[in-house]
């Protein structure tokens, strides 16, 4: 199976942390790692409470380095006006319980993926047979039971419209989860993508610690609709952003990483496909309720 070939370097953003571990790619827009995932603060340096918004929440284990992050960035105190989710895997909601009861915020999420927010459904398993990785080998131990946030949870409006961000919109990105969106800003073609595509080759661990930046299609142990994540590839691709944040590796921009979308896009099922996998040709649907398990 042919590889993704790396990202020029011209693409990657200059992005250096700063004291407070984010990193700053525009005005309103910083991203934080959190071990093996990101999350991403909306808003300006000094907004307040409840002035800015949280894309994802973190893995287990980092609620104290992201709400330092974001009182370093916010002010001492300031709350999220909401925690927006691409998805509800283990490693985006792993702190999401407690910061969305600390700080009182609404979480929005697509409809499709509220069962696994409010208790109701767990992740399909993931699937250590795709290979490339320790990480892809160690998917059957990830976690798959649902979060509960179900008393302040909200379902993303039909017109695509994100009610705490205005100026984004969302976009249904299914493949890798059911309910997955990524958040698209028209002004100036920022794109939040969530696992539609990463920056990281996410079944390697050596990849994940070193971050160089590869575009790579969606984390392949946890993507349960291929036919679904190529489609995901190609609306992104058509978007033709300037400036790409994903859920694991750093961000990237301008021609070379549009380039190198487009070609994800185009030759999907040479570089991005397994070519073996439980859920390869076999795939787990919101439609027939094969992407839903009992807790």
């Amino acid at each position: 199976m042919a590889q993704q070939e790396p990202v020029d370097e011209g693409a990657r953003v200059d992005d250096a942390p700063g004291d407070d571990g984010t990193r700053e790619i525009a005005g309103d827009i910083a991203y934080l790692r959190t071990l093996i995932a990101n999350v991403v603060f909306v808003g300006r340096p000094g907004a307040g409470d409840r002035g800015w918004v949280l894309v994802d929440a973190g893995v287990f284990g980092t609620r104290r380095l992201i709400e330092a992050a974001a009182a370093a960035r916010f002010g001492p105190g300031a709350r999220p006006a909401a925690i927006v989710l691409t998805h509800g895997h283990f490693d985006h909601v792993g702190v999401l319980e407690d910061l969305a009861e600390a700080w009182d915020a609404p979480v929005y999420a697509h409809a499709d993926e509220i069962p696994y927010l409010d208790g109701r459904a767990a992740y399909p398993p993931g699937d250590p047979t795709v290979g490339g990785g320790l990480m892809a080998a160690l998917s059957p131990l990830y976690p798959t039971k649902p979060v509960d946030v179900s008393a302040r949870l909200r379902t993303l409006p039909a017109d695509g419209g994100v009610p705490p961000l205005p100026g984004w919109r969302w976009i249904h990105t299914p493949g890798h989860s059911a309910g997955h969106v990524s958040l698209w800003r028209e002004g100036d073609r920022a794109l939040i993508a969530g696992d539609a595509v990463v920056t990281t080759a996410a079944e390697s661990a050596y990849a994940t610690a070193v971050q160089a930046p590869e575009l790579h299609g969606p984390p392949r142990y946890y993507t349960v609709d291929w036919d679904a994540a190529r489609a995901s590839v190609q609306a992104l691709a058509h978007l033709a952003p300037d400036l790409a944040i994903t859920g694991h590796g750093r961000a990237m921009q301008g021609p070379e990483m549009r380039a190198a979308l487009d070609a994800l896009a185009r030759d999907f099922d040479a570089v991005a496909r397994p070519a073996r996998g439980r859920y390869r040709d076999h795939p787990a649907r919101a439609e027939d309720g094969s992407a839903y398990r009992a807790p």
